[in-house]
């Protein structure tokens, strides 16, 4: 009976878990076939006039990465690294039925937009943009500790030259605070990895700081490297 009882419970723990695999890999397919409502894309042309048809899919595919992001991550707390991904968020989140309906086939949770910083002294204010940048690098098969290229997200306000973006170099040597081309602060990409992060826990040091030299201590004021979820 004894025996019975364990077999069973077995069985059990294995359903769940296959179930759970199941659930995540629908709702990941879910998030990257997700069609954004009619006129969402035209709202952020209007913002962005100099972003074309191009452009502004590419804008989508950078959020549907963002999405992504949160739902590996355990749906954890994650911080958007970029200015325009950021503006089509804010005008998703605007067409209110459809952001709902999508949160919870995506996620199963209503995910919330809320202030974020780049880098900060403290290990909450890193957590969340190294724990984006872990899954934006699996999203694209990127080594996340020894990164060859920037992931998407990463990448795309110093791809479409974002005015006041946040750009983000690999190569940190010589690196300047601002681009000259567009008066926007650079930021190191190789800052955001960490050799004892996984992407799972908040296990990084603390002599990172911010590249801007800002600390603001966890201070939800503002957005001052894009604006995060939870």
């Amino acid at each position: 009976m004894h025996i019975v009882l364990v077999i069973a419970l077995i069985l059990v723990v294995l359903f769940g878990v296959v179930w759970s695999w199941r659930l995540a890999l629908a709702r990941a397919e879910y998030i990257r076939t997700f069609m954004f409502p009619p006129g969402l894309l035209e709202k952020l042309a209007t913002q962005r006039p100099e972003l074309d048809a191009k452009d502004r899919q590419l804008v989508a595919r950078a959020l549907r990465q963002f999405f992504i992001a949160y739902l590996k991550s355990g749906r954890k707390f994650v911080s958007m690294p970029s200015q325009v991904v950021d503006e089509l968020w804010h005008d998703f989140i605007l067409y209110t039925q459809h952001y709902d309906r999508f949160c919870q086939k995506a996620f199963g949770n209503f995910l919330h937009h809320s202030p974020a910083v780049v880098l900060g002294a403290h290990r909450q204010n890193n957590s969340g943009i190294r724990r984006v940048w872990w899954y934006a690098c699996l999203d694209e098969n990127i080594n996340p500790r020894k990164a060859t290229r920037l992931p998407l997200l990463f990448a795309i306000d110093a791809k479409l030259r974002i005015a006041n973006g946040f750009h983000y170099v690999l190569n940190c040597n010589g690196l300047t605070r601002t681009d000259d081309s567009t008066g926007t602060i650079v930021y190191c990409g190789g800052d955001i990895s960490s050799t004892d992060f996984d992407g799972s826990t908040d296990g990084f040091g603390d002599s990172f700081s911010d590249p801007g030299g800002n600390d603001n201590g966890g201070d939800s004021s503002g957005c001052g490297g894009g604006c995060g979820g939870d």
